[in-house]
């Protein structure tokens, strides 16, 4: 038997819940699921199935967490003006309840806690982080991923997640605990009696929007463009809709089926807004209202999808395209307001589409590449800033995670919709939709089709055939994929082109396509990232057939 199971069930402090729950496990499987690991950072920081046990999120393993990076902040407090964190949460199950855990063992170590009263959005955690001058921050959340998943993300001074050094240097204090279940927290009315915890209101939400209205937009004032908006349940509800009015779009449409907190996403399968059918309820109600835009963003409004009308139609946006969009709105805008720097900078990650660096090239703008998490691209955000390097314009992913303005250095879906809203009733207003401003890009750069495949690997046994198949194109590099001659491979476990290290592998071909192999840092799962570019949309797509194809080939032979 698993001896930590054995210990979290007869320990004498362990809770009579989650004693029931673990009494109630027959399968010796899930046992050692539960128990075979601690939850390992990621590439979003600490993400986890809720439950009873060591690789689950619980009040335990989120004390232990948070006792780590009370330790890790500790040796920061004396390079700081404040020697606060600042906690956010957003609407999943048990989010306040480990907002509380962590703030009580903050509060153990001396650490005072700015505690959102109510669930806030994520880029709001990483804004008030840097608005407060504080030592750091944390959100709950679990991004996108399904109900059953919770989350801790942390941050730094400067208000981005933690690099891996950072991470590592975490899970080292982390790994100290050794026992999380007897871990001491200080009582929360004791908290309270210190004056050790501060809570956030609508304060911060109107120094936010203050930030956001001061952005560069061509407001169109009282523009006839119609938005529907949905939140998926989550904490967009409590920013987009009130900064699209501020910013003049009064013809806004929430799904009313969506527009409230929801742990279950009882109304949708998955609420990630990369996912087409997650905004099927805000394309039925842009149907019947006659939008011109639908916007979703996810539980912690990071990311966020894009639909938009063209000749009565209603049309999904891939991230790659929305990003495209933005770039060139956000480029061509200062260009014709006279505003475009000589030595502007745009930022995307390796595993998203080169169609924006033709449009950067054409503005005389120049594009850099950054590993995949918006992490990454914060941190080169502050090298711009710290070495005078240019002037930062904007960042992107494929992931539906863009940011325009430096106040925050994390994906902001309010930033985002803010931009698209003023973007579509810019074009609006010159008779264009965003449709056709997308398709007259394709004619100048080339018609650019991304997609993704993705192979599931759950549980330790699942882990183990990750780093196998990563391990096996490594010694066995291909040779030809979807009938079109691979010309190099890019390893960038060893720090590729000047990046950090990273177990991404990038296959480039003779055609300019590309496919980009990594696990993911969140989920049990390997994602490849496949790109086409032709002349003509039906030649990318028979391009994008082939290559899938040679994908599943590689996959039939490493199984």
């Amino acid at each position: 038997m698993n001896q930590a199971y054995l210990h979290w069930l007869n320990h004498p402090k362990i809770d009579q819940k989650t004693r029931q729950e673990l009494n109630e496990i027959t399968d010796i499987n899930e046992i050692e699921d539960r128990f075979y690991q601690y939850l390992p950072f990621g590439t979003g920081g600490i993400r986890g199935l809720l439950g009873a046990g060591t690789n689950r999120l619980n009040q335990y393993t989120i004390r232990r967490i948070s006792d780590g990076v009370a330790r890790y902040f500790l040796d920061k407090k004396k390079d700081h003006h404040k020697d606060a964190i600042v906690i956010a949460y957003d609407c999943r199950l048990h989010s306040r309840d480990f907002a509380l855990e962590s703030a009580m063992v903050f509060a153990h170590y001396g650490i005072p806690v700015y505690l959102f009263a109510e669930l806030r959005p994520t880029p709001l955690l990483s804004f008030t982080v840097r608005y407060l001058r504080a030592l750091g921050g944390i959100v709950i959340t679990a991004s996108h991923n399904a109900a059953p998943y919770n989350g801790y993300k942390v941050y730094g001074a400067d208000g981005a997640q933690l690099l891996p050094e950072e991470t590592q240097q975490i899970s080292r204090k982390i790994d100290e605990v050794k026992d999380e279940i007897d871990l001491s927290v200080y009582p929360l009315q004791e908290v309270h009696a210190q004056g050790q915890l501060h809570w956030l209101g609508k304060e911060i939400d109107e120094q936010y929007l203050s930030y956001l209205c001061r952005e560069n937009f061509d407001l169109q004032k009282n523009s006839p463009i119609r938005v529907v908006f949905t939140p998926l349940h989550g904490t967009g509800t409590t920013l987009i809709p009130s900064s699209l009015k501020r910013l003049g779009f009064h013809n806004l449409y929430l799904v009313p089926e969506q527009s409230f907190p929801d742990p279950n996403f009882s109304t949708v399968g998955t609420p990630n807004p990369e996912k087409v059918e997650s905004l099927n309820m805000a394309k039925k109600l842009a149907q019947e209202v006659g939008a011109d835009v639908v916007i979703g963003s996810d539980p912690d409004a990071d990311r966020v999808g894009v639909m938009i009308r063209c000749n009565q139609e209603i049309h999904s946006l891939t991230g790659n395209q929305i990003g495209v969009l933005l770039l060139y709105y956000r480029l061509y805008l200062a260009k014709i307001q006279g505003t475009l720097p000589d030595d502007g900078i745009a930022l995307k990650t390796i595993v998203t589409s080169d169609m924006g660096e033709k449009i950067a090239s054409h503005y005389g703008v120049k594009m850099m590449n950054v590993l995949t998490g918006f992490k990454y691209i914060a941190a080169k955000i502050e090298e711009i800033e710290q070495e005078n390097m240019g002037t930062f314009m904007m960042a992107y992913e494929e992931s539906c995670g863009y940011l325009m303005g430096n106040w925050v250095r994390d994906k902001d879906a309010i930033q985002a919709s803010a931009w698209i809203c003023n973007m579509a009733a810019h074009f609006h207003s010159i008779g264009l939709t965003l449709k056709q401003v997308l398709h007259q890009l394709f004619e100048r750069f080339g018609y650019y089709h991304e997609a993704q495949y993705v192979l599931h690997y759950p549980g330790k046994e699942g882990k183990r055939q990750m780093m196998q198949f990563m391990a096996y194109l490594r010694n066995h590099p291909p040779i030809d994929l979807g009938n079109k001659k691979v010309i190099r491979m890019e390893d960038y476990q060893s720090g590729f082109n000047s990046l950090p290290p990273s177990n991404v592998l990038k296959i480039h071909l003779e055609d300019q396509s590309w496919v980009a192999i990594r696990p993911s840092g969140t989920e049990p799962k390997l994602k490849f990232y496949l790109s086409v570019v032709d002349d003509s949309h039906e030649l990318a797509e028979k391009k994008m057939i082939e290559i899938k194809k040679g994908i599943e080939d590689i996959v039939c032979i490493t199984n």
